[in-house]
């Protein structure tokens, strides 16, 4: 735990902003904890559409979440700006392991660190192809991964 809290900007490769609406807040005054699973989902969507030539809609292949989950270090309330940060901490044949950053805009202390794992399956059998991922696909989320030695 104590490594991903000392986690900083620069042990990501792309972000995100995001900023904050009265609507994001629960009744403790701070982000409502499905916020953090929409931003992980929007993180990881904008980066597969801008560089990985994914195209949802149309695309043969799909992303199928598999496995999330959150650590909450300290709460972020309305207003804020919010700036996620991804990376890549395991590619393999048709699975990535994504990790999400979140960051309030002007603190350097990490708020909260998420893993989202997508299998990339067929579209029509939901089953992963026997190549595995695009060519394309694969090409963008190595651009993100990280070192083993810096998990």
């Amino acid at each position: 735990m104590e490594t991903l809290k000392a986690r900083k900007r620069s042990d990501y490769g792309f972000e995100l902003e995001y900023r904050t609406r009265w609507s994001d807040n629960d009744m403790y005054h701070h982000l409502n904890n499905s916020v953090y699973y929409f931003l992980f989902d929007s993180v990881v969507n904008t980066y597969l559409i801008k560089h990985c030539a994914l195209h949802p809609p149309t695309s043969s292949q799909i992303g199928l979440v598999v496995h999330s989950h959150c650590d909450y270090f300290a709460p972020i309330e309305f207003p804020a700006v919010v700036d996620l940060a991804l990376r890549v901490n395991k590619l393999g044949k048709s699975s990535v392991v994504y990790e999400i950053g979140v960051f309030e805009r002007g603190q350097d202390d990490l708020k909260a660190v998420g893993e989202f794992i997508h299998v990339f399956v067929d579209r029509e059998s939901r089953r992963p192809g026997k190549s595995g991922m695009a060519d394309e696909l694969k090409a963008g989320l190595e651009r993100l991964v990280v070192d083993r030695a810096r998990l």
